[in-house]
């Protein structure tokens, strides 16, 4: 029963109410910044490539501009890059990944906001601690109790999406790709997981960014080269891959069945919805990352974090979705007649999200190795994810019962990791997704409101 409710509340957000909020919000800041994502990006690759290390220094407070990138991208690459994406084709067809291209573009103008108000409105403590995010530029848009109650909505959507719900689904993909490709119980690799999660929740933001600077940028290479490989295996497939994505963007019907005007739809929202969790534009958790950073202005960082959704989905996630296609949905494909009960029994009734990439890798890599490289990535790109998402809750936290609640929170979101790698339960992925898409709205509208403030930081670059 609980399971049928959420669903349908699921249905209606990610159908309706997130792929409005999430275009128009997109729309309205490229419009507003005259294409930000365009004119600046030049200047946002330079600032992250020209920074890059992995070993930065220590900071006294927040972190440096590369460190915050890290620990965004660590929360943005996940298992939305191979498990979400993987979900999307299955479920949109191959179009699916077409709108998650265009709510990406539209989102890198979104991101740029986030990450700009998250500079703005920072709180800095005496201390040294540096507070920001979404709960504090909701309230410098809205005063009084109306800003308040946004504020506290999209805290307790962001603990129990994130901080608990969200580790849950990230840990038990880690569980059960280690159990496909290596037959280790998946409650040994929660162990192991509970363990260095709290080596390193303890030792707080300098562990976190430590931590995150050198996972991030090794964890994408090999996954990139990885995927490389088996497109060259595949590059005869490589035209009609994406030919399929632009068919189906607009014609899903002939793939995943049904009529036109419910396929459509089904195709847009997969994009919306897993093009969300996969680079969290508009959704509200980066900016606490971002507002750590110790640059000259908000415009520095927010350059920065639109070359962090440009990574996540027209490099990493756009890797994974051509592998899934070129090899499962071209001719010799065993999904190549679309999703239906036939395919998947011609494929050993063994196609499912949480797999389909390991199918796709083993095809070329042979299906040792492949499940094994699949695994091993999305062990680094999940448990990476799970550091950063434990820093976005921390945050929030703070903010609702302050400091003192901390260490409470932090074993109930190792207990929730732990869990994660027990079993498989739907009701805890479409709770994810309900809090996750819950975020979206109150952030949606404080973006809105503060429009006259993003704008004016390019001014001020």
């Amino acid at each position: 029963m609980l399971l049928q409710l959420v669903q349908t509340i699921n249905a209606y957000l990610s159908d309706y109410v997130l792929v409005i909020l999430l275009i128009v919000v997109g729309l309205w800041y490229t419009v507003k910044t005259r294409f930000v994502q365009i004119r600046f990006f030049p200047e946002g690759i330079k600032s992250v490539f020209g920074n890059i290390s992995l070993n930065g220094k220590k900071h006294e407070s927040g972190m440096s501009s590369f460190q915050a990138l890290a620990t965004a991208i660590a929360a943005q690459v996940g298992t939305g890059n191979i498990v979400g994406a993987s979900g999307a084709i299955l479920t949109g067809g191959p179009g699916a990944i077409f709108w998650m291209w265009v709510i990406a573009f539209f989102g890198m103008a979104t991101i740029y906001a986030e990450a700009v108000l998250a500079q703005k409105t920072r709180i800095k403590h005496k201390d040294g601690s540096i507070l920001g995010g979404p709960v504090y530029y909701i309230t410098t848009a809205f005063k009084g109790s109306f800003g308040r109650f946004l504020a506290g909505f999209f805290a307790v959507a962001i603990i129990l999406a994130l901080g608990f719900f969200g580790c849950m689904v990230q840990s038990n993909s880690i569980g059960s790709t280690f159990q496909t490709a290596f037959g280790v119980p998946s409650w040994i690799v929660g162990i192991v997981l509970v363990v260095i999660c709290a080596v390193i929740f303890i030792g707080g933001m300098n562990r976190l960014a430590s931590v995150t600077e050198k996972i991030v940028p090794v964890m994408a290479v090999i996954f990139i080269i990885g995927g490389i490989v088996v497109l060259i295996a595949r590059i005869t497939y490589i035209p009609a891959t994406f030919a399929m994505i632009f068919r189906y963007a607009f014609t899903p019907q002939a793939i995943i069945g049904g009529s036109f005007g419910m396929a459509l739809k089904t195709a847009v929202s997969q994009g919306a919805k897993r093009g969300l969790f996969s680079n969290e534009a508009g959704m509200g958790s980066t900016p606490h990352a971002h507002a750590q950073a110790n640059v000259k202005s908000p415009h520095e960082q927010g350059v920065v974090a639109m070359v962090g959704v440009f990574i996540d989905t027209f490099i990493v996630l756009t890797l994974n979705a051509l592998v899934i296609i070129s090899t499962l949905y071209t001719a010799d494909g065993v999904l190549a007649n679309g999703y239906s009960q036939s395919s998947v029994n011609a494929a050993g009734e063994a196609i499912v999200k949480s797999n389909l990439a390991q199918t796709a890798f083993s095809t070329v890599f042979g299906q040792g190795f492949g499940s094994a490289f699949v695994a091993i990535c999305l062990f680094f790109f999940a448990f990476s994810t799970v550091l950063s998402w434990n820093m976005f809750g921390k945050i929030n936290v703070i903010y609702l019962f302050g400091q003192k609640a901390v260490r409470v929170y932090e074993v109930i979101a190792l207990v929730f990791i732990f869990l994660g790698t027990l079993a498989s339960n739907d009701l805890v992925w479409e709770l994810s997704d309900m809090f996750n898409q819950l975020m979206v709205i109150p952030n949606a509208i404080a973006l809105l409101a503060l429009t006259g403030m993003v704008v004016a930081s390019i001014k001020e670059k």
